[in-house]
């Protein structure tokens, strides 16, 4: 038009990666936030390889026997509980609103948070697996197909978790409030879904009431890629069940982005 260049601008995926490099600096520079989001896993797991040390039998060390459950709690704890509370602190300081009033298309602010959660992710894993290597000289897989499991469960489980914590962001009505209506339940679900605990010593009913969430299947998951073969027989099932751990965690995946879509607000009811 007139010898003047049109230029294209950005799509939601490039400018949410964007994003997601400004959240992830603005992330790393509060200390305390890098600290509470890591340090939890991280001190059960030094704790519980102490206390527990020798009284899960000769084949596995303490660690390697929390070490898959701990991975998918600090998966939840990362996306679940992080995007939850951020988010509804964000919509409380009135920066969801102002981000809402930019050229910036709405979904590249999830895609921005989706990367953030999966740079928390691979963190997490890291700082587990360090200190179960480094600290009690665990053995890790060394069968190619182990890691790929728990590459998929990762990627299913903090996908569906993120979009969970997205939604749940929405019931709060304060930053306050959002603390509860998310750690309570998480810490129920920590205790019902074979993080500390296997699931064969537990009531039927509770079993079946916490595996209608994600965190039961991710730590199967997680189990299933750690653990030895034989090790299938603590499972209520008998067996790993991946087939099945992949569709509730797809399941969930489809479910999370429905509620995301249904309830996502960009201002408090204060703002109308």
């Amino acid at each position: 038009m007139n010898g003047a260049t049109t230029r294209r601008l950005p799509g939601p995926v490039r400018v949410g990666l964007s994003r997601a490099w400004l959240e992830t600096r603005e992330f790393a520079r509060h200390w305390e936030s890098v600290a509470f989001t890591f340090a939890l896993p991280a001190l059960i797991l030094l704790l519980f390889g102490v206390i527990f040390d020798g009284s899960t039998g000769d084949d596995i060390s303490a660690a390697e026997f929390y070490l898959p459950g701990l991975i998918a709690m600090g998966l939840m704890s990362v996306s679940f509980q992080n995007l939850a509370i951020s988010i509804a602190l964000e919509r409380e300081n009135g920066t969801l609103r102002r981000i809402r009033g930019t050229p910036m298309p709405p979904s590249a602010y999830f895609v921005g948070k989706t990367a953030l959660v999966f740079v928390l992710a691979l963190g997490q894993v890291a700082v587990l697996l360090a200190i179960a290597v480094g600290v009690y000289g665990a053995d890790l897989p060394t069968d190619p197909g182990a890691w790929a499991t728990m590459v998929w469960v990762l990627v299913l489980g903090t996908i569906s978790c993120a979009l969970l914590g997205i939604a749940f962001s929405s019931l709060a009505r304060s930053p306050s409030t959002a603390s509860a209506i998310v750690v309570v339940p998480f810490l129920a679900l920590q205790f019902t879904s074979g993080v500390f605990v296997p699931l064969t010593i537990l009531p039927g009913w509770l079993v079946n009431a916490s595996s209608l969430f994600p965190l039961r299947w991710m730590a199967q998951g997680m189990r299933a890629a750690f653990y030895p073969d034989e090790a299938a027989v603590l499972e209520p099932s008998g067996g790993w069940d991946l087939s099945t751990v992949a569709a509730v965690l797809g399941v969930w995946c489809v479910v999370g982005l429905v509620l995301t879509l249904a309830t996502f607000r960009w201002k408090t009811s204060e703002d109308g």
